[in-house]
C-alpha cells in the first residue's frame, strides 16, 4: 500500500483501525523525500529522526489526538520550538527559535508529527520560490517549472507526496498561487481567523496563515484545528470555530456567484479561460445561479498592494540588524557600518528591493502621494466586496493568470508581480479564499480556480469546494513526472 498518496482521513481510518502505525506512516514519507528530494529541494530542514521518535511515542499513547500520527510540513517562516527557522534568508540562517507559533502548537497538541520545515522566498517575497537563499524548488509536475510562491516548498511537498498536508503564509496568494501551480487545495482563511503568533511578519495586516493540501476535506480538517481565539495574537476575532467537515457534508450549497467579464481576463493564458468557463458551466449544471459582474477598484488593487506590503516590510525587517539575533557581518569599524554590512549581506536583492520601496512610500513628502493612496485604495476594494456580498456569496476567478512558468522566465520583477493579479484582493479586505485545482493545461500543467468568500464564510468556501472537487475529479495524486533516476 502507498501510504503517502493517502489523504488525511484515508490515514486516519487506517490508523484508528490499527492497520497501521504511526511510525510506518512516517517511514514511508521519509523513503519518499529520500527519493525525490534531490530533484525537488522542497524542504530546509528535515527532521527525520525527531519524526520517528514522536511517531512511536504517538503509538504508545493511548488517548490520541485528531491528527495522531499525520506527517506534517511547516513553512520555513512559522517558529518551531528547537528546529531550524530562517525564512529562506542568510540573515536567519543559524536561528533556532525558543517556542513554536501557536498553530504548531495546535498540530502538535493534536498529535501530528513536523517531518520539516519547506523551502519559501525569502521573508515570503516572491511569486515562484526562486528568491530563496539557499536554493530553487521546482514543481513536481515539471521540473522546469516553478512551484509558484512564496509557500512554493510546501505546496510542492504535498504534490509530491513527501508530507501529508502542509502550513504555508499567504500575504497576496502566496498559498492561492502555488496551489495552483502544484494541483493541491489552498487555503486563505479570514484575516484573525487564524493566530499569526510565531509566524515572521512580512506585512502584518495582510499576512495569514493556511494549509496545503490534497483534497478539500483534508483543507477542513487542518482548518478547524488551527482556527481560533489566541490571547497572544490581539488581532484574532474570538468567533467561535464550526465545525467545517461536518457543515461542509450538510445539505447542498445554495450557489449565487459572481464571476468576471471578458474584459477583466484581457491578457490571460487561453487556456487558463477555457478551463475557468469550463468550471463555470459546471457550476450552472450543478444548479448555480452566475452573474458576470465589474470591479472597477481591481485594476488599482497589484499597485495597492506593493506599496502596502513593502511599507509593512521595511518597518518589520528593521528588526534585523545584526545586534539581537541572525547573521552579523565581521566586517565593520563602528555601529552603522555593522548595520549596512549586515543588512547588506544578509538580505537578497527582491527584499531588499521591497524594503526600498516601501521605505520611499512612507518616508516624508512622499507617504501622501503614495502610502496615503493605497490606503484610501484599499478602503475602496473593501467597500465593493462588501457591496457584491449582499447579492452573492461567492466570487469566482482563475487563482492565476497562467499555468506554472519556467524557471528563471520571468527575470522582470513586475511580470513577476503580475502572478498575484486574482489573488491580493482577497488579502487587502481580509477575506477567505480557496484555491481548487480544476485541470490541466496541454503540457500537463495544474489550473486553478479560486472561490472567494464573505468573512468568516470558510464553511461556505468548504461545502463548495467540496461539491465541485467531486464534479472535476481532478487526479493531484497522479504526476505526470517519472521518479525513477535515469
Amino acid at each position: 500500500m502507498n501510504l503517502t498518496s493517502l489523504s488525511i482521513c484515508g490515514l486516519q481510518q487506517l490508523l484508528a483501525k490499527k492497520e497501521i502505525k504511526a511510525e510506518e506512516v512516517v517511514l514511508s514519507y521519509l523513503e519518499k523525500i529520500q527519493e525525490r528530494e534531490k530533484r525537488i529541494s522542497a524542504f530546509i530542514t528535515v527532521v527525520a529522526e525527531k519524526a520517528l521518535a514522536r511517531a512511536r511515542e504517538i503509538d504508545q499513547k493511548k488517548g490520541k489526538g485528531r491528527l495522531a500520527g499525520i506527517p506534517l510540513a511547516i513553512k520555513d517562516n512559522i517558529l518551531t520550538e528547537n528546529i531550524r527557522t530562517t525564512c529562506a534568508s542568510k540573515i536567519l540562517e543559524d536561528y533556532v527559535p525558543p517556542y513554536s507559533a501557536t498553530v504548531v502548537r495546535k498540530l502538535e497538541a493534536e498529535d501530528a508529527i513536523i517531518i520539516g520545515k519547506t523551502n519559501m522566498d525569502e521573508f515570503a517575497m516572491g511569486s515562484s520560490t526562486e528568491n530563496s537563499a539557499f536554493f530553487v524548488t521546482r514543481n513536481p509536475w515539471n521540473l522546469t517549472r516553478v512551484p509558484g510562491g512564496s509557500s512554493g516548498g510546501s505546496a510542492a511537498a504535498v504534490a509530491a507526496e513527501e508530507a501529508a498536508a502542509a502550513l504555508g503564509s499567504d500575504t497576496g496568494g502566496s498559498v492561492r498561487q502555488p496551489a495552483a501551480f502544484c494541483g493541491v487545495v489552498g487555503l486563505k482563511p479570514t484575516y484573525s481567523r487564524v493566530s499569526r503568533y510565531g509566524l515572521v511578519a512580512y506585512a502584518s495586516s495582510l499576512d495569514q496563515i493556511g494549509p496545503l493540501t490534497r483534497s478539500v476535506e483534508d483543507s477542513a480538517i487542518l482548518t478547524q484545528i488551527i482556527a481560533g481565539y489566541d490571547s497572544k495574537d490581539s488581532t484574532l476575532s474570538p468567533q467561535p470555530v464550526p465545525d467545517y467537515q461536518k457543515e461542509m457534508k450538510e445539505g447542498s450549497p445554495s450557489i449565487k456567484a459572481a464571476c468576471l467579464k471578458e474584459k477583466e481576463l484581457k491578457g490571460l493564458n487561453p487556456e487558463v479561460k477555457d478551463t475557468y468557463y469550463r468550471t463555470l458551466k459546471w457550476l450552472e449544471d450543478l444548479g448555480a445561479r452566475l452573474e458576470e459582474r465589474d470591479f472597477p477598484s481591481w485594476q488599482y488593487a497589484l499597485a495597492c498592494y506593493y506599496i502596502i506590503a513593502p511599507s509593512e516590510a521595511s518597518s518589520n525587517l528593521a528588526r534585523y540588524d545584526g545586534v539581537r539575533y541572525g547573521f552579523r557581518s565581521p566586517r565593520y569599524q563602528n555601529l552603522k557600518e555593522m548595520y549596512q554590512n549586515t543588512r547588506t549581506a544578509g538580505f537578497g536583492q527582491e527584499v531588499k528591493r521591497r524594503i526600498l520601496l516601501g521605505t520611499f512610500a512612507l518616508s516624508s513628502g512622499y507617504y501622501d502621494a503614495y502610502y496615503l493612496k493605497a490606503a484610501k485604495t484599499r478602503s475602496l476594494i473593501c467597500q465593493e466586496f462588501e457591496r457584491t456580498f449582499k447579492e452573492v456569496n461567492f466570487i469566482l476567478t482563475p487563482t492565476t493568470p497562467e499555468p506554472a512558468f519556467l524557471v528563471g522566465e520571468k527575470d522582470d520583477p513586475i511580470s513577476m508581480y503580475l502572478s498575484d493579479i486574482f489573488t491580493v484582493t482577497a488579502n487587502l479586505a481580509g477575506l477567505p479564499a480557496l484555491s481548487l485545482p480544476i485541470g490541466l493545461s496541454r503540457q500537463g500543467l495544474p489550473i486553478g480556480l479560486q472561490i472567494i468568500g464573505n468573512h468568516f464564510q470558510e464553511s461556505h468556501i468548504f461545502k463548495l469546494a467540496f461539491l465541485l472537487e467531486k464534479k472535476v475529479k481532478f487526479k493531484n495524486n497522479k504526476l505526470t513526472f517519472d521518479w525513477k533516476e535515469e
